[in-house]
């Protein structure tokens, strides 16, 4: 699916769902991974993941697609169009649209793999996880401030 198709589709969904417009533009953005889309409230545009297109499909798409329309419609009109403005969490039941979009799997794996790196205060001992290497002299036990040093962990792959 191109822009000019997910233009269209937005055009759609906002005719059928809303009985409004949409007016402005809609695009796919890969770059977005974490989130399924995003309104911009200066521009009015809208874009959508295409991860999210590929990983769920079509329906759990088109319920993003929802959730930006909220925001769009309710800022236009002037309304409540933030995630925690009963406006848009009544709109967004009103239309089924989603309030959170599923994790890519590829994110998922990555959330699930296990803890590498053990950070251990040397003055009080103790220990916190990272799957992450970081260096220790930049940060300081929240505990007590002590000096932390870091251990490599055996499920270590490299």
């Amino acid at each position: 699916m191109d822009n000019e198709a997910l233009q269209q589709w937005v055009e759609q969904v906002s005719l059928q769902s809303f009985g409004r417009p949409f007016l402005h533009k809609a695009t796919f953005n890969s770059r977005l991974k974490a989130t399924g889309g995003r309104y911009f409230m200066k521009s009015h545009h809208i874009e959508i993941s295409p991860h999210q297109l590929m990983a769920f499909g079509r329906e759990e798409t088109e319920k993003i697609i929802k959730h930006e329309l909220c925001h769009y419609h309710l800022h236009l009109m002037k309304r409540g169009y933030r995630h925690r403005d009963a406006d848009f969490k009544n709109l967004l039941a009103h239309v089924g649209g989603s309030r959170y979009c599923g994790t890519l799997p590829e994110r998922a794996a990555r959330k699930a793999a296990p803890y590498r790196y053990k950070l251990v205060c040397v003055k009080c001992g103790m220990e916190y996880m990272r799957k992450r290497k970081l260096d220790p002299s930049k940060y300081a036990c929240g505990k007590c401030r002590g000096k932390l040093k870091i251990i490599m962990l055996d499920n270590n792959p490299g």
